[in-house]
């Protein structure tokens, strides 16, 4: 699957801390309903055979709403189950690795914080980049802050989409027009809301106004 600048808009990086009322199938369904361009599974709890059932029930939920479905990390799973793509850290598998193991077809997203990784991942093979943290976030509390200036670094030094990531929101998100972002990866700002499919509407409404503006 090409990777379009679009699928950025509205990037959503599931996180199970949320489910009760709902199950995270429904969380991503609500998600997908509001206006997601873009759903990513990243499950760090789950073993293998739970995490590749989820997997499946997600791939065919996405491709229901005509949206590419991103596994988190596990590689393997995401051939098995035939995802749209994988995405991988700076401390998970190499991007060449990655692209000689799935082949042309899948999207790769590489987590980067500086240009010289964003020139790597992109020689590397890959599709687009995830830049972060931008905020402070309470999602990864190892991660540290990229400056709004290293963001708009890496958006000019590279030739594919990025995605920014890491602690943004409806009263933050404005801070990232200009700096040259295709959209935003949130977690909590959507599967910690009490209505996902509304509150999906109005940040897919904020992230366009952010890369028109940008």
């Amino acid at each position: 699957m090409k990777c379009e600048k679009e699928m950025m808009r509205l990037y959503a990086v599931t996180d199970r801390s949320w489910v009760g009322r709902q199950t995270l199938l429904e969380q991503v369904e609500a998600a997908l309903k509001g206006g997601a361009t873009l759903v990513q599974l990243r499950e760090k709890e789950l073993d293998e055979e739970e995490f590749f059932a989820e997997a499946v029930d997600m791939k065919a939920l996405c491709a229901k709403y005509g949206i590419p479905f991103i596994v988190n990390d596990n590689v393997e799973i995401a051939i098995k189950c035939r995802a749209d793509g994988i995405h991988v850290g700076q401390g998970d598998m190499e991007a060449g690795r990655v692209r000689a193991l799935v082949g042309d077809d899948m999207m790769i997203g590489v987590s980067v914080r500086t240009v010289k990784q964003a020139l790597a991942a992109e020689a590397a093979g890959a599709d687009y980049l995830g830049v972060g943290a931008v905020f402070s976030t309470t999602t990864k509390t190892d991660a540290c802050e990229v400056a709004r200036e290293s963001l708009k670094e890496i958006c000019a030094a590279v030739h594919i989409p990025v995605v920014a990531i890491g602690g943004i929101n409806k009263g933050n998100i404005g801070q990232l027009t200009g700096t040259g972002v295709d959209g935003v990866a949130l977690v909590s700002a959507i599967f910690a809301a009490g209505d996902i499919e509304s509150e999906c509407r109005e940040l897919r409404m904020l992230s366009e106004k952010i890369v028109t503006k940008g």
